[in-house]
């Protein structure tokens, strides 16, 4: 009888239990020079309070359950993140020659790259209509080719407050675009990353031409893909490593926490 009693209170406590809160992955689409994108929102929907919203762009697989996975961890209570495709409906590249096939292009038009990332930017901030993102806080975050992408965002001007990029290959087109940039940026990479590290010397001297607040972070003993988990070779110049994913991820959370707080 006393158990029978309980059941109906349990019930009621589960209900409003904040652990029934879920993450929310929401597809976005639209379309630009008439290639329609297929993304995604991700967001913890427990509370409804507004929150940054980030432009996340992923390594060169695209978007697929890894970065899906990885948006989700990096959200959490903390962001609404806008998990980006940047090669339209349907191209999911499943192995290396496929990702390198999907790339090519928008290494070898810039311009293009950027209109798309800042599309995607737009989209965020017109997300807020049915999402809980705070407008006056949005940035972008990248990671390998995400990089790349997110700091042609900030060269083409983008009011972005922050873009942070994770061994990001740092080379542009123009390297007087870097005046345009008025988000505040951070790109790290590892000192031993044999596929970035020597445009970093470019990076740097154009860099010191922008306006903006930068920082370039060299991590010591880091190879290429530090943040990616399912590069789990133990040699080789794209490995994953837990220590300093941490350590970047922490130097992120700081740089975003100052841009959102600076006018």
């Amino acid at each position: 009888m006393r158990l029978l009693r309980l059941v109906p209170m349990l019930l009621t406590a589960l209900i409003a239990s904040p652990v029934l809160a879920k993450m929310v992955v929401k597809p976005v689409e639209w379309t630009l020079d008439g290639t329609t994108f297929d993304s995604r929102l991700v967001y913890d929907d427990e509370s409804t309070a507004r929150r940054p919203g980030l432009v996340m762009v992923p390594n060169w697989f695209g978007l697929n359950d890894i970065a899906i996975e990885k948006a989700k961890k990096i959200a959490g209570k903390d962001y609404v993140i806008l998990l980006t495709d940047m090669y339209g409906k349907g191209t999911r590249p499943k192995g290396d020659e496929e990702a390198k096939t999907a790339v090519t292009p928008l290494y070898k038009d810039r311009a293009m790259m950027r209109k798309r990332v800042y599309k995607a930017f737009e989209q965020l901030e017109a997300a807020a209509a049915g999402a809980p993102i705070d407008r006056a806080r949005l940035a972008a975050i990248g990671f390998c080719f995400g990089g790349a992408v997110v700091l042609d965002l900030a060269r083409s001007g983008a009011p972005a407050k922050a873009v942070v990029a994770f061994h990001g290959d740092l080379s542009t087109d123009n390297p007087a675009l870097a005046r345009n940039i008025k988000a505040r940026v951070l790109a790290m990479n590892g000192a031993d990353d044999a596929f970035t590290m020597p445009d970093a010397p470019k990076f740097v001297e154009a860099m010191k031409q922008s306006p903006a607040d930068w920082q370039f972070v060299e991590i010591g003993h880091a190879v290429h893909c530090f943040t990616e988990t399912e590069a789990t070779s133990p040699t080789g110049m794209c490995r994953y490593d837990a220590k300093v994913a941490a350590r970047s991820y922490a130097m992120m959370r700081e740089w975003l926490a100052q841009s959102f707080a600076s006018n």
